[in-house]
């Protein structure tokens, strides 16, 4: 495929998926405030430009991964934004998590500068942008997606059209809305049979064969050397950070005020992430670090 693609934004997570585009052959451009970022790009084959605008006027397919809606919004409409300065017919992939309004508006100016855009947040953390597993919730139309999806099975192994715009956004919002509530829940459990002397390593085995079986307790567990290859196992470092969870659960809850929703497990899970995060340097840490809201301390 000979189209040139730009992708802006090269975070924890932007960067593997630059990566993994570069892996399966295709010619990027990139483009992030971090120097360090796009000299690794670079290295890896990638060119590199001074400015988003720069990377993204003659490529064909522009993906975005940035940190906020406010992120998002400056980078396409802003001052010398993407919307004004790519060609007519240019596909455009924003790969952020934010609130689904933000991303019907910028459809919406995108379809009327002829430009086609989607919104397509990710699952997986920063091991399945590794990977190369993500799953991409997309918001938009048919043809937009079949013109993205090459691009996308390059990052991702599961591909979920969930709409029109701004849908993939409200399936993200949902999907982390549970997996707040599940993490929460299951760090609650673990360290209550603690507390009463159970090993969490048999707790968690009982429970990921049982009733309460859940992504945490088979993928992804909270308490410290149960799993030797997740944050909990490595003082909580890398992963998905307490600040970005509080975040998602922050868009679920402005969601469900949006539309009347009752959300009070969100709003509980929200609140339990807030507490957390404001302790020392919680927000940094993985999510998972929740457990030591409820762990006794010995």
């Amino acid at each position: 495929m000979s189209n040139t693609i730009a992708f802006i934004g090269l975070g924890h997570m932007g960067k593997p998926m630059a990566l993994n585009l570069l892996k399966a052959g295709h010619s990027l451009r990139v483009f992030d405030l971090n120097a360090d970022a796009m000299k690794e790009l670079q290295e890896a084959g990638a060119q590199v430009g001074e400015s988003a605008v720069q990377i993204a006027k003659e490529a064909q397919m522009v993906f975005t991964m940035l940190p906020a809606g406010r992120h998002v919004r400056q980078v396409y409409e802003g001052e010398n934004g993407l919307l004004q300065a790519v060609a007519p017919g240019t596909v455009l992939v924003d790969c952020s998590t934010i609130d689904a309004q933000t991303s019907q508006d910028l459809a919406a100016k995108a379809a009327k500068l002829g430009l086609i855009m989607l919104d397509a947040p990710v699952s997986g953390g920063t091991g399945g942008a590794i990977a190369g597993t993500l799953t991409f919730m997309v918001g938009g139309e048919d043809q937009a997606l079949d013109k993205a999806r090459p691009y996308l099975e390059a990052m991702g192994k599961n591909i979920f059209h969930a709409g029109k715009a701004g849908a993939g956004q409200v399936a993200k919002i949902c999907n982390n809305m549970l997996l707040g509530i599940l993490m929460a829940g299951t760090a609650e459990a673990l360290a209550l049979g603690v507390a009463h002397g159970l090993d969490p390593a048999v707790l968690s085995t009982i429970m990921a064969r049982s009733s309460g079986r859940n992504w945490a307790t088979e993928l992804y567990n909270p308490w410290p050397g149960v799993m030797p290859d997740v944050p909990a196992s490595r003082d909580y470092q890398g992963g998905f950070a307490t600040g970005l969870m509080l975040k998602d659960l922050g868009l679920a809850a402005d969601a469900a005020v949006s539309q009347n929703s009752a959300t009070p497990l969100g709003e509980l899970a929200r609140n339990l992430f807030a507490l957390h995060a404001a302790q020392g340097q919680n927000a940094g840490l993985d999510f998972s670090s929740i457990l030591n809201l409820y762990r006794q301390k010995s």
